[in-house]
């Protein structure tokens, strides 16, 4: 079995920090779901996108629900009409329904999502609000408090 190290991916992702450690859970040999296959890239400075390899499933057998912070993807199969004569001596191809469940982090959102040639891309994009992101302040310099002391001199 595959042990997957997502310490790289730690230090160059924002937002993601949860998911991977639910991912290292998931990881563990026992139990563990495989399938469907997926990836997780980051193509922008706040932007994602999750890749699952979903062959054989059309658009109608899939639905995308993003709910509080949790995105799940649900396959699910119609049943297949076999022409009469017809008989399958071997399933390679997975037709199976599955459940896959991706923990978000704050604040990020489903843009949308795309099937092609057997990849269903769904699209995130990282919204900071305003008073959550950085500001920059400005430093002004302050007005000088010192007195000068005069001296008076006495006529003699």
């Amino acid at each position: 079995m595959r042990q997957l190290d997502f310490s790289p991916l730690y230090r160059s992702t924002v937002g993601f920090d949860r998911l991977f450690t639910m991912l290292d859970s998931l990881g563990q040999p026992d139990g563990a779901q495989t399938y469907p296959p997926y990836n997780i890239e980051k193509t922008g400075e706040n932007a994602y996108r999750i890749s699952v390899a979903v062959a054989g499933f059309s658009e109608d057998e899939l639905s995308i629900e993003a709910h509080r912070n949790v995105l799940t993807i649900k396959g699910e199969r119609k049943e297949e009409n076999t022409q009469e004569g017809r008989e399958l001596l071997y399933r390679g191809i997975a037709s199976r329904a599955f459940e896959r469940r991706f923990q978000l982090a704050d604040h990020v959102e489903v843009e949308g999502a795309t099937l092609k040639n057997g990849l269903l891309f769904v699209d995130l994009k990282r919204n900071i609000p305003e008073e959550l992101k950085p500001r920059k302040i400005a430093i002004s310099a302050a007005p000088s408090r010192a007195k000068q002391i005069e001296a008076t001199a006495k006529a003699a």
